[in-house]
């Protein structure tokens, strides 16, 4: 399954499931020093930034690849939730016809199936920018207590590509979210759609991880690119 897919299968579940998720788009909007009137949001899902943004801003594009989450999107004369894969160089060639005077991506770009094209691709549109990528640190525990290959890339990787290609700010922020039991910390994964896709594990295998995490928390890591 596609992780587009998995986020259009789940998508009537992510609002309720995306604590996280709104924490990362607080911090990504508190650290402003100028309010955007026209807006671009890479990876916009259902449109959790967007109803966030609380001044008055000229356009608003969102763009995502799952179209389950397209749907649910705040949609207006002034708002456009567009059908679109960053990893497709077709869509920045698109987006270059556009006016935009900030660029935000939240809990998006670790999807990305080459992050330096990606990287490379969002330079080309020459934009101050907030970005938030989820590391190798989320799930950390889980993935141990598995003998899981984290699914995602690790910070300093994420650091690298991002001192190659853009001069910005790099900050790494760990989160937790805790569960009242174990049974509901794996409904999470599975309905907020962070998990990619992948299911590596057996009936049996998926039974003994429940049993044998040691946590009644999930550890998220999420790295911070903004504009100098």
């Amino acid at each position: 399954m596609r992780v587009s897919t998995e986020f259009s299968k789940n998508a009537n579940h992510y609002e309720s499931y995306n604590t996280i998720q709104n924490q990362v788009i607080e911090k990504l909007l508190s650290c402003l020093k100028e309010k955007p009137h026209y807006i671009l949001d890479l990876g916009c899902g259902s449109g959790a930034l967007c109803r966030k943004v609380d001044w008055k801003y000229e356009h608003f594009v969102g763009v995502d690849f799952a179209p389950g989450m397209l749907e649910l999107h705040p949609k207006s004369k002034k708002i456009e939730a567009i059908y679109g894969d960053f990893n497709d160089i077709n869509l920045f060639e698109n987006l270059a016809t556009y006016k935009f005077d900030y660029l935000f991506s939240a809990s998006a770009l670790q999807w990305a199936e080459d992050l330096e094209g990606v990287f490379k691709n969002i330079r080309s549109l020459n934009l101050p920018l907030s970005l938030a990528i989820f590391t190798s640190g989320t799930f950390k525990t889980l993935n141990e207590t598995a003998g899981l290959t984290p699914l995602l890339r690790s910070k300093k990787e994420i650091k690298t590509l991002q001192k190659r290609y853009f001069d910005a700010e790099f900050e790494v922020v760990k989160y937790k979210l805790a569960f009242d039991d174990v049974r509901e910390m794996f409904r999470y994964i599975k309905k907020s759609g962070v998990s990619g896709s992948r299911n590596l594990l057996s009936f049996k295998q998926m039974k003994e991880l429940m049993k044998n995490y040691p946590l009644n928390y999930l550890e998220f890591e999420v790295a911070f690119i903004k504009s100098r």
